[in-house]
């Protein structure tokens, strides 16, 4: 049964899926007013020639149409049946020219005859025609017509954060790529679980601050570092959300630290799930986890994906479409965000204060405060772990894992163990 978060998430998809996105331009904007609708959003626009660590913010592109004709005057391939089949970031350009002029422009899939492949050039000025390999082999020689009506100026790179205060400054970084044109998995279900998160999050209580942040790939999270460097201490967890959408169990990436927090709580929930999943170690190649992670910065950053990138075929090309990304796919990799941040919400680190023996907890009351029966043995053995493991070094994730007893129920006992002054908070 598909609940309507996951029937929600699907149809924002939807909404968003038309809009031609690239790393900057108006086609991202637009996308940004529609999450605008769901959580609060403030835009930041970054010039382009400005200088973030090694690299410049890029000239803005924008586009308007595109096509080739061939000498019947038919268009035989139209930007404005499909946003892919014009190359991401090409310089505008109107002449005619033969078959074999051509070609070199044109980008197919031989392997996936049927399907459009997304290709770019960001940082290499060049102009082109992703198409299916069918259409190509459907050209005759011959004389054709092409046109690209866009622009590359100078104008601004945009990126948008909505920040929830919590009781404290501490920050969890949620962090995805919003750039990408007509690709469900790979952008938009990122987006939309990252959406519906802030959505979750806005209206509970929270003792950490969250920044969900909506970039361009790469050169988007490369200038929100540079603009944020003296912020960055502020941040205690991360998450980068990706591909969450197709039908495959979920992989989480483990930040470049390997052994922080939100690794801990990410291998609980799955472990404790129930369902198929892999959890990986960090490489210096995927998501824009690599920036957050370059050794300058050792964010604790995550990535939570479904089917890792490049390891399904639809990857990057017209497959990855309504009909790839599954309503329930998207409500399962909300429900495991939302419980790992119920984790780092409650998680925490405390000192036994009677530490020689194990204190009597009956002359203290602690028995009549335990609730019905049937739910005291468990919490009694919690409590015991609890004190035990209250060393200062382990933390209440810590000893749900090692006592294989629920991550709530550790909450709980330690709640009423601080109630009696038999821990403190570290």
């Amino acid at each position: 049964m598909i609940s309507n978060r996951g029937e929600e998430m699907y149809q924002f998809i939807k909404t968003l899926y038309p809009i031609c996105r690239s790393i900057t331009g108006d086609g991202f904007r637009q996308t940004l007013g529609f999450i605008a609708k769901e959580i609060p959003l403030k835009r930041f626009e970054i010039p382009s020639g400005e200088g973030v660590f090694d690299w410049t913010v890029p000239k803005e592109w924008n586009i308007r149409d595109g096509w080739i004709k061939n000498s019947a005057g038919e268009k035989v391939v139209d930007f404005k049946k499909h946003n892919l089949h014009v190359l991401n970031y090409s310089a505008p350009i109107h002449r005619k020219m033969t078959l074999d002029e051509l070609k070199p422009h044109l980008f197919t899939l031989p392997e996936n005859p049927d399907w459009i492949p997304y290709r770019t050039s960001y940082y290499n000025e060049n102009w082109g025609f992703c198409m299916s390999e069918n259409q190509l082999r459907e050209m005759p020689p011959g004389e054709y017509e092409v046109f690209i009506d866009s622009t590359l100026e100078n104008g601004s790179l945009t990126y948008a954060e909505c920040f929830l205060q919590g009781e404290s400054d501490e920050e969890m970084l949620i962090s995805c790529h919003a750039c990408h044109p007509s690709l469900c998995n790979d952008n938009l279900s990122g987006i939309a679980v990252a959406t519906w998160l802030g959505k979750h999050l806005k209206n509970r209580a929270r003792r950490l601050s969250y920044r969900i942040i909506f970039i361009p790939g790469t050169i988007g999270a490369i200038t929100w570092l540079a603009k944020n460097e003296a912020h960055v201490k502020k941040i205690k967890h991360g998450l980068v959300v990706t591909g969450v959408g197709d039908g495959g169990h979920v992989t989480y990436k483990r930040s470049r630290r390997g052994n922080a927090e939100i690794d801990k709580a990410f291998e609980y929930v799955l472990k404790n799930s129930g369902d198929k999943f892999d959890m990986i170690d960090f490489s210096p190649y995927g998501y824009d986890e690599r920036q957050y992670c370059s050794p300058g910065f050792n964010l604790p950053m995550g990535c939570l994906m479904r089917t890792p990138f490049g390891q399904y075929p639809e990857y990057h090309t017209s497959a990855d479409n309504l009909d790839f990304v599954k309503p329930v796919s998207l409500e399962d990799s909300l429900k495991k965000c939302v419980e790992v941040v119920e984790i780092l919400e409650s998680n925490a680190t405390f000192k036994n204060t009677n530490p020689k023996c194990e204190p009597q907890l009956g002359k203290r009351g602690i028995y009549e405060a335990m609730g019905a029966p049937g739910t005291r043995q468990e919490l009694q053995l919690a409590m015991l772990w609890t004190l035990n493991l209250s060393d200062s070094e382990h933390s209440l994730l810590d000893v749900a894992k090692r006592s294989k007893i629920s991550f709530q129920t550790v909450v709980a006992a330690a709640k009423l163990l601080h109630e009696h002054q038999l821990l403190t908070k570290v």
